[in-house]
């Protein structure tokens, strides 16, 4: 499982937003974001490419991996670890604290009609 932690996933979702983007932009970026140096935030994507999220291809930048991968991956590794997997038992879990409007359960709804196999 490929993880990060907060600003690295901050970082990431700019990638993601902007690719194929070059890897002086990312720079240029990160520092007006965060305030990091040049040198930061070729760290930074050197460990996102370490972990098969990214690749450099020259000067330019790409995902290995979607947004939308990373966090399904991330997603079903939170359910497996916190539930033994089951979903209903996270909905069931959410759900005695948060209560769902009516148009997030026709939403709902929706998505599971979608995932019948």
């Amino acid at each position: 499982m490929i993880t990060m932690g907060p600003l690295e996933s901050r970082f990431a979702d700019f990638i993601w937003n902007n690719e194929p983007i070059s890897r002086s932009e990312i720079a240029s970026m990160a520092e007006q974001e965060f305030g990091w140096k040049r040198s930061t935030s070729y760290t930074v994507l050197s460990r996102l490419c370490e972990r098969g999220i990214f690749q450099t291809t020259g000067k330019t930048v790409t995902s290995l991996i979607s947004r939308e991968e990373f966090y399904a991956q991330k997603s079903e590794k939170f359910l497996e670890e916190t539930f033994d997997g089951s979903l209903p038992a996270f909905l069931v879990s959410f759900g005695s604290r948060n209560k769902l409007t009516d148009e997030e359960v026709e939403e709902l709804k929706k998505v599971i009609d979608g995932l019948r196999r």
